[in-house]
């Protein structure tokens, strides 16, 4: 294996607050565009890498903010989406993605076990593990605890618009979810909706189902629409906005 080069190989995880006094959890697993140079960006030119294919734009930014302003603890993973999705259980189609989008990934294609194994080793399972060990410390300590996960999606998505402004996705943690969607819709101008543009699908998710829904943690992930979170000012708004929305603990936690 390739010696782990600090600045080519990072952390799996980057770990914001973890001693923070609030009850809110954050997770931003699409938080990085990086991937390894041995890999030569996947056979993609440089501008691909750029797209929302391989991260989620304005994510980890509004992530900082919030972590910041709330005090809260914060997990941000270091590898490019299109190495190893974070977000997806191991094995799943979309784990290792050989088309993204409308996109072709070559180097992802034909690859065998052990690099998939390689790269969950490396990537996915220290990330899983340093939120669950933070968690399971939390619950050992009687902390409250809400996860809060922050994504972004493309205004466009295979030629079809998606009107929203933000969504807000959650399983089990309804009135946690609906909560914060009426705190966002205090701006009558914000088209906010539950449960688009995805939905949370064990098959398709991982933080929601495996760190909050089978803890008993009230769990959501923001979705925003990434054009409204594409440079500084964008990414302040909806950092305070998502600040400003998410309830007091134990209104709208279940």
């Amino acid at each position: 294996m390739t010696s782990h080069a600090k600045g080519d190989w990072p952390p799996a995880v980057e770990v914001l607050n973890e001693n923070g006094a609030s009850d809110i959890v954050l997770l931003c697993e699409h938080a990085s565009n990086h991937i390894p140079s041995e890999y030569r960006g996947l056979g993609l030119e440089a501008r691909e890498l750029q797209r929302h294919i391989a991260w989620d734009i304005g994510a980890a930014g509004v992530t900082r903010l919030v972590s910041r302003a709330l005090d809260a603890p914060a997990f941000l993973g270091g590898y490019s989406r299109l190495l190893i999705d974070v977000n997806r259980p191991l094995g799943a189609e979309s784990s290792i993605p050989v088309r993204s989008e409308a996109t072709d990934i070559p180097g992802n294609i034909g690859i065998d076990a052990d690099e998939k194994a390689r790269r969950a080793k490396i990537m996915f399972t220290p990330f899983h593990e340093k939120v669950a060990a933070h968690l399971d410390r939390r619950a050992k300590a009687g902390r409250p605890t809400r996860l809060v996960t922050i994504h972004s999606f493309t205004p466009v998505f295979l030629g079809e618009k998606r009107p929203w402004h933000a969504g807000v996705l959650y399983a089990e943690a309804r009135e946690f979810g609906e909560a914060i969607l009426s705190g966002l819709r205090k701006d009558p101008a914000l088209n906010a909706a539950a449960n688009e543009p995805y939905v949370i699908a064990r098959d398709g998710d991982y933080a929601i189902p495996v760190h909050g829904d089978d803890r008993g943690i009230p769990a959501v992930l923001i979705e925003i629409r990434q054009d409204l979170v594409s440079d500084e000012d964008g990414i302040q708004e909806w950092a305070d906005r998502l600040v400003n929305a998410l309830p007091p603990l134990n209104a709208g936690t279940g």
